[in-house]
């Protein structure tokens, strides 16, 4: 019985641990993605990091991406730039598998 113990325990460590990194690498991916959309609108510096800052809160509104994609689509929109929606999709895809890999390699 023991042994089935320390197994359940191990599976809920690396359930936790698991959760924790997704965590982190859905936040990194906001970072990534606000660092990237603050260049396309002619940012850089502090007001790209506060920019980038703005799309990681959105992301507390709602459970899921659609929280973050409503904000930048529209600010991608309020900006006039030449950014579709696929476009912005494709970059949150891309920019999480990233968050992952750089996680992966802390």
């Amino acid at each position: 019985m023991a042994g089935f113990d320390d197994r359940k325990k191990a599976a809920e460590s690396k359930f936790a641990l698991d959760g924790e990194k997704e965590f982190r690498a859905q936040a990194r991916r906001n970072k990534l993605l606000g660092l990237w959309i603050a260049e396309q609108m002619g940012l850089s510096g502090a007001e790209a990091d506060a920019y980038a800052k703005q799309v990681i809160a959105a992301d507390f509104e709602e459970t899921g991406d659609e929280d973050v994609f409503r904000k930048c689509w529209a600010d991608i929109q309020e900006q006039g730039l030449d950014i579709s929606e696929h476009r912005l999709r494709s970059h949150m895809a891309d920019f999480l598998q990233k968050a992952r890999a750089q996680i992966a390699s802390e």
